[in-house]
């Protein structure tokens, strides 16, 4: 029995999805990743789409540092893992259309890898070598990265185009690693003679993969529908803990602890808690006041599960009941939502939400008085309503007229920060609530349902006892 598992049965702390229920036996890694077929399919539909005579080039991630030898653990540029779920540094992946010879037989691709070594593994972690990717990956055409620099690519024989994503630029030059990402985008640059080269294009492929990621697969549908969940349950936990002695600090802490729990590596994106007027500045990830007080908070958080992430934001009052002014601007808030799903239809302009939800704010702003206007919203809901939602959580996609299968995000708003030009009641309040939101060919699908949502739904919930109430942590002397 680990120590993690024995402090939480001592502490009495359970949740509904039956954790820790498993065999003491279990597998070395998670095994519902994507899998090989998914990652194949997706580089023979790229491939299909690419002109004639080109091959396309893609780089693994750069390992990005935090301070001094420490770095940020690693994430794996997105399009690179959705057409290889290769999940470590240091990588090529090229595409050949049509098929390219290379060690005596025809492929459409190849891909460079780190090789296993001994003594990096000791410090830092398993590398799965040509083996494991031929094994787990299902390449057949594996080149260690350190014969990158003998690849010929000669851009003379692809007169369709030498295909690039933006090439990374924040890399650094490992002087003791001559196949580093530096160095492998340096040797690409030499190649191809780049920039200067006109056959070298930066906006085919991602005009491509933007229309392919943007409608979903029922496999990562099953891993978007994960990470929501775990994000709903966490909302759902830290209603019935909050207190207004709690800091932002614990409230994200509370999140993310129900992300762990249930398997997700890491938050989609820096967790958002902002309560009174921290709540009002969008991008608010500083989440150090003390003491949440009599305000409301709100709680923009994410987990990311296998690389796909939850995008789901609540508002809620730190003493577990709305005050007057506060249930006025919360309703209005859920009903431009409303109004913003009614739109999440096959065929309509991805716009349409938006629209449907500024309508609303800026009618009822108006007759509460806060703006004179209508026109004048902007003021106080300054951000659009919808983006899509997948492996980033702003993910790619064409903003055309909305398609069945893909996952987007409601999410109006009210900021009304201190010192605007209104009635000094509604200062300090900042309002948003967010649910993410499968389009289907019938209408569509509030994957975050399960987290509570109307105002009477959020009082309730927040009077209920916490798993969190028996844990009590010794003073810090």
């Amino acid at each position: 029995m680990s120590a993690l598992r024995l402090i939480l049965l001592l502490a009495g702390i359970s949740f509904g999805v039956g954790a820790y229920a498993q065999s003491e036996v279990s597998p070395e890694k998670p095994t519902d990743f994507l899998n090989k077929d998914f990652h194949r399919q997706r580089r023979e539909l790229l491939i299909k789409q690419l002109p004639a005579h080109s091959v396309a080039v893609f780089f693994a991630n750069p390992i990005r540092n935090r301070a001094n030898d420490v770095d940020y653990h690693y994430h794996q540029d997105p399009d690179f893992y959705y057409l290889t779920g290769y999940r470590e540094p240091n990588a090529v992946l090229v595409l050949f259309a049509p098929e390219k010879t290379i060690a005596g037989k025809p492929t459409h691709e190849l891909i460079f890898i780190q090789p296993r070594d001994p003594k990096q593994e000791q410090w830092n972690g398993k590398r799965l070598g040509e083996k494991g990717v031929a094994e787990q990956l299902g390449f057949h055409n594996i080149l260690l990265n350190s014969g990158f620099a003998d690849f010929n690519l000669d851009a003379a024989t692809f007169t369709g185009g030498i295909l690039i994503k933006e090439l990374p630029e924040d890399t650094r030059d490992n002087s003791r690693d001559k196949a580093d990402l530096f160095s492998l985008v340096q040797q690409f640059k030499q190649k191809v003679n780049y920039p200067g080269n006109t056959k070298v294009n930066n906006t085919i492929l991602p005009t491509i993969l933007d229309r392919m990621r943007e409608v979903k697969t029922p496999e990562e549908l099953t891993l978007l529908r994960k990470a929501i969940s775990i994000s709903a349950v966490g909302q759902q936990e830290v209603m019935k803990a909050m207190q207004p002695t709690m800091s932002e600090t614990e409230v994200q802490g509370l999140h993310e602890f129900v992300y762990k729990k249930y398997g997700s590596e890491y938050e989609g994106y820096p967790s958002i808690v902002g309560a009174g007027n921290n709540a009002c500045v969008l991008h608010y990830i500083e989440n150090d006041k003390p003491q949440l007080g009599n305000n409301l908070v709100l709680m923009d958080v994410g987990a990311e599960y296998h690389g796909y992430t939850a995008d789901v934001t609540r508002t809620i009052p730190a003493t577990g009941t709305f005050t007057p002014e506060q249930k006025q601007l919360y309703q209005l808030v859920l009903e431009a939502q409303e109004a913003g799903f009614a739109q999440c239809q096959v065929g309509k302009p991805f716009v349409a939400p938006h629209q449907a939800a500024q309508r609303v704010i800026a009618q009822g702003l108006k007759k509460l008085g806060i703006i004179k206007k209508e026109e004048d919203a902007s003021l106080y809901f300054p951000h659009g309503t919808s983006h899509y939602l997948g492996l980033d959580v702003h993910d790619p996609g064409t903003y055309g007229p909305f398609q069945a299968n893909t996952v987007i995000t409601v999410e109006p708003g009210i900021y009304i920060p201190e010192g605007s030009p209104c009635n000094k009641k509604w200062w300090g309040m900042g309002i948003r609530i967010e649910d993410d939101i499968l389009i289907t060919e019938k209408g569509w699908e509030n994957l975050s349902v399960a987290a509570p949502r109307t105002i009477a739904e959020i009082e309730a919930f927040m009077a209920k006892p916490s798993a969190f109430d028996d844990l009590v942590l010794p003073a810090l002397k």
